[in-house]
C-alpha cells in the first residue's frame, strides 16, 4: 500500500466517525478521525458547510412529555411542532448539554399553536437554558427558538414570536 498512488487505492463505500485518516500537518504526517475532521470543518467554516436543513415533525399534545435526549432526535437540527387535541401544556426536555457540545437545535411551530397550547422547552438535571433551570414557553403560531450547547449549558441564540 505504501507504494500505491492515491488514484490506485480502492474507494471507500461508507465512512464511520471513528475511521482514521492520514493528514499532513506542519510537514509531519499524522492521523485523525472523521469525527475530528467534521468538528474542525464546522468550527472553522461554520454552518455554511451545510446546504440543506431537513425538518423533523413532532406532534404535541397536552400532558405528553417528549425527551429530546432520545436517540430518535440525535440528528435533528430543525424540529417543527404541531399541536393535536385538547388545549393544555406539555414538556420538551432538552438533551443533556454535556453530551451535545456545539449542537445547534432549531424549533418552530406551525399554525396549530395558540396561547392555550403550550410547550415548555426545559433543561434537564443541573443543565441551564440561558443560565436558568426554568423552561422557555412556546405558545404561538410561527414561533421559533434556536438553542446551542457549549457542553455545559444551553444558550438561546435566537427567538421570535
Amino acid at each position: 500500500m505504501a507504494n500505491k498512488k492515491i488514484s490506485q487505492l480502492n474507494e471507500a463505500s461508507s465512512l464511520n466517525t471513528t475511521d482514521k485518516f492520514a493528514v499532513v500537518q506542519s510537514g509531519e504526517t499524522k492521523q485523525t478521525t472523521l469525527s475530528t475532521l467534521q468538528t474542525t470543518l464546522i468550527t472553522n467554516i461554520g454552518d455554511d458547510v451545510r446546504t440543506t436543513l431537513i425538518p423533523t415533525s413532532l406532534t404535541c399534545q397536552a400532558t405528553v412529555n417528549v425527551d429530546l435526549d432520545s436517540s430518535t432526535y440525535d440528528d435533528v437540527e430543525l424540529l417543527v411542532l404541531s399541536w393535536s387535541g385538547d388545549t393544555g401544556q406539555m414538556t420538551l426536555s432538552l438533551p443533556v448539554a454535556a453530551d451535545h457540545e456545539n449542537r445547534l437545535l432549531r424549533i418552530i411551530t406551525d399554525t396549530t399553536y395558540s396561547t392555550s397550547t403550550r410547550s415548555h422547552l426545559t433543561p434537564q438535571g443541573s443543565d441551564t437554558l440561558d443560565g436558568s433551570t426554568d423552561y422557555f414557553e412556546i405558545n404561538k403560531e410561527y414561533e421559533g427558538i434556536t438553542v446551542w450547547s457549549n457542553g455545559s449549558e444551553w444558550f438561546i441564540i435566537q427567538k421570535k414570536a
